[in-house]
């Protein structure tokens, strides 16, 4: 056995003999005196966390009184966490976007399966939360999920004579035919949905990335060796799932295509969807407010992300898992908060409070009589992500991908094949 063996054996058998000490204290849903200070950090609301926090003093106001959380701006959290922790003045345990996960991994302290089993993490939340598995333990534990759905103008399907939103992507060859509404110098004044284009699009990479892993293209994958890139992979199929993927996207904003409905002089894809001008809107189930608030006139409803038929079933979902820091002096406690904050009686209350689906499977089995959520409920249980290295990379590397094939300086092939190689180098750096 080699030097570099026999370290990382013991660092794998100290993970272990402190996940038992953990799982012994935590493990059966808390003990009955204080779990200590337990600070947490994230970009989710201060109000959600604290509600979930005086939700979860009523049920032991001893355990966990002294758990905390403090919110974040989104564009700083990432560099403020890594100061605080370098300077030995981090948080316990933080929020962690699951595009991030790459990024902060080094970061995390892992719970290994003899402390908790992985069968009972499958078990308990929906599948995008196995993201957060390794071969060796949990780095994090599913907290709240925002799955993309899509939003439909009734009134501009009705004006058409179109009664019901499109469930595959093969309707929309005919539909917007129907529904688009252009002059003869391709001008767009009614548009069916905002795909084709990266700069104008609101959630242009994810909506990619869904449409790549319908066609059966993970795009990241994990093993014992590290993160594999899967983007350029054929998947012994004809015609690769990326480039199936693709050539369908870009096609919505090719003149010469009789699905052409979308061009780069047109407002963003979520003001042109406010505006009335739009029938069709891919984004997440958190917008709902923010849609109704916008433009209460609107009549507009929502519905599953549509799918291809032959094809896997896939939403794109927003997870946010809460995880251990490393640097912790109280990691004990900080999981035994984790496991409290994650215990279903709270993720129901989290999903009341945010009007978001729970990631728990138990919860989501349970009938819900609200029209939205019934939605949300059935997106969250087919969400899905991928381990992105560096998600401001990875977008930069998605637009020159999509930017290169409508301006003709390459091919989709070649485009897709360039953005793998990219990728490649940012893991391997």
């Amino acid at each position: 056995m080699t030097n570099f063996q026999i370290v990382v054996t013991g660092i794998f058998i100290f993970f272990i003999a402190v996940g038992v000490i953990l799982f012994a204290t935590f493990g059966k849903g808390g003990n009955t005196d204080s779990i200590g200070r337990v600070e947490i950090w994230g970009s989710v609301s201060q109000e959600v966390m604290d509600e979930a926090i005086k939700k979860l003093n009523e049920t032991d106001d001893r355990a966990y009184r002294e758990v905390i959380y403090k919110e974040f701006e989104n564009a700083n959290f990432n560099q403020e966490l890594a100061e605080a922790i370098a300077s030995g003045t981090g948080p316990d345990a933080f929020v962690l976007p699951q595009d991030l996960i790459i990024k902060h991994e080094s970061k995390i302290f892992p719970i290994p399966y003899e402390t908790y089993q992985l069968r009972d993490f499958k078990d308990k939340f929906i599948e995008e939360g196995e993201l957060y598995l390794t071969s060796t333990g949990i780095l994090a534990f599913p907290f709240m999920v925002d799955p993309m759905v899509m939003y439909w103008n009734r009134d501009i399907f009705s004006a058409n004579g179109v009664s019901t939103p499109p469930k595959s992507w093969e309707e929309f060859f005919a539909l917007s035919q129907k529904i688009t509404k252009k002059d003869d110098t391709f001008n767009i004044f009614t548009g069916l949905i905002g795909l084709g284009d990266y700069r104008n699009i609101v959630h242009a990479k994810e909506i990619i990335s869904t449409l790549i892993m319908q066609a059966g293209n993970p795009i990241v994958t994990r093993d014992e060796d590290g993160l594999g890139i899967t983007l350029n992979d054929s998947f012994g199929k004809q015609i690769p799932p990326a480039v199936e993927a693709i050539d369908f996207y870009t096609q919505f904003s090719n003149p010469v295509k009789t699905i052409y409905t979308w061009n780069r002089a047109l407002p963003d894809s979520k003001k042109f969807f406010l505006a009335n001008d739009l029938a069709l809107y891919l984004g997440f189930a958190s917008e709902l407010p923010e849609l109704r608030s916008l433009n209460p006139n609107l009549n507009f409803d929502v519905t599953t992300l549509p799918q291809a038929e032959n094809g896997n079933v896939v939403t794109y979902g927003n997870m946010y898992a809460l995880a251990v820091v490393k640097a912790s002096d109280n990691p004990g406690g900080a999981y035994g908060a984790i496991l409290a904050l994650t215990d279903d009686s709270i993720l129901s209350a989290v999903a009341e409070n945010t009007g978001l689906p729970p990631v728990s499977r138990t919860l989501l089995s349970v009938p819900t009589n609200d029209p939205y959520l019934d939605i949300f409920y059935k997106s969250a249980l087919f969400s899905k992500g991928w381990l992105d290295p560096n998600k401001e990379e990875t977008d930069t590397i998605f637009k020159e991908m999509i930017d290169s094939i409508l301006a003709g300086r390459k091919k989709t092939t070649e485009a897709i094949r360039q953005a793998s190689e990219e990728m490649k180098i940012m893991v391997e750096n």
